[in-house]
C-alpha cells in the first residue's frame, strides 16, 4: 500500500522524524529501514537491547499518531485506474500497516480497499518474511508463484520475492533492489484479462 498505492513518505518521515529525536537516532538511519516494516521491527533493528514488549507498546502509540495524521497522503499516480483494471480479477492488499492505518491511508488517498486484506493483524512476522504474501496467496486461492506483487520497499522485495512471486518495484526507491522488473509509477502498467482467468500485466515505457 505505502509506495506502491500511496504516497504517505510525508506522514512516515514525520512522525519517525520525532521519534527519531527522542531516541537520539540520526534519521538517516531510520529511513533506511523504517519503509516496508511493521514500527516494532523497526525499532527491534535500530534498538536491538530494547525488549520486544517496549517496541509493542510505543509502535500501539505510533500507530494510532499515524491513523489521525493523514495531511499530505496521496494516490501514487495512476492508482485509481489500477485498481479498476483488476477489479474484477483476485487481488489482496497485503501491507505492514494495521486495518486502521490502511482504511486512513487508503480513504486520504481517495482509493477504494481491495476486499482481501493482510494487514499487520493477520500475521505473526513482519516484512522481509514473506508470510504475508503468502497468506495473501491463499485467501485468493492461488498459488504465490502464480501472483504479481507490487512492492517499493527493501524489505517488502524481498519479502514478495521470498514467497515466490513476481515482483513488480514501484518508485524510485524500488529501482535498484532486484525486483522482477521497474516502473516509475502505475501509470506504466496495463492489466487485461487473461483466457485461463487470470491477469496479463503489460508494462509501458
Amino acid at each position: 500500500m505505502d509506495g506502491t498505492l500511496v504516497n504517505s513518505d510525508a506522514a512516515v518521515e514525520r512522525i519517525w522524524r520525532r521519534w527519531a529525536e527522542e531516541h537520539d537516532i540520526d534519521f538517516a538511519r531510520v529511513l533506511a529501514v523504517v519503509h516496508g516494516r511493521q514500527g516494532f521491527a523497526t525499532m527491534a533493528k535500530l534498538l536491538p537491547d530494547r525488549p520486544m514488549e517496549e517496541n509493542l507498546r510505543e509502535n500501539a502509540l505510533l500507530l494510532a499518531e499515524e491513523t489521525t495524521d493523514v495531511a499530505g497522503v496521496v494516490e501514487i499516480p495512476g492508482a485509481t485506474r489500477f485498481l479498476a483494471s483488476i477489479e474484477e480479477l483476485p487481488h489482496a492488499l497485503v501491507t505492514s500497516a494495521d486495518s486502521a492505518l490502511a482504511k486512513a491511508r487508503m480513504t486520504a488517498a481517495g482509493l477504494r480497499m481491495p476486499d482481501v486484506q493482510v494487514t499487520a493483524e493477520s500475521v505473526s512476522a513482519s516484512k522481509p518474511d514473506p508470510e504475508g504474501f503468502l497468506k495473501g496467496a491463499a485467501a485468493l486461492g492461488v498459488h504465490p508463484w502464480d501472483c504479481v506483487a507490487l512492492e517499493d520497499s527493501a524489505a517488502g522485495v524481498e519479502a514478495a520475492l521470498a514467497s515466490g512471486a513476481q515482483v513488480i518495484g514501484v518508485g524510485p526507491r524500488a529501482a535498484t533492489l532486484g525486483a522482477t522488473a521497474h516502473v516509475e509509477t502505475l501509470e506504466q502498467l496495463r492489466v487485461t484479462p487473461a483466457p485461463d482467468g487470470g491477469a496479463r500485466v503489460t508494462i509501458t515505457r
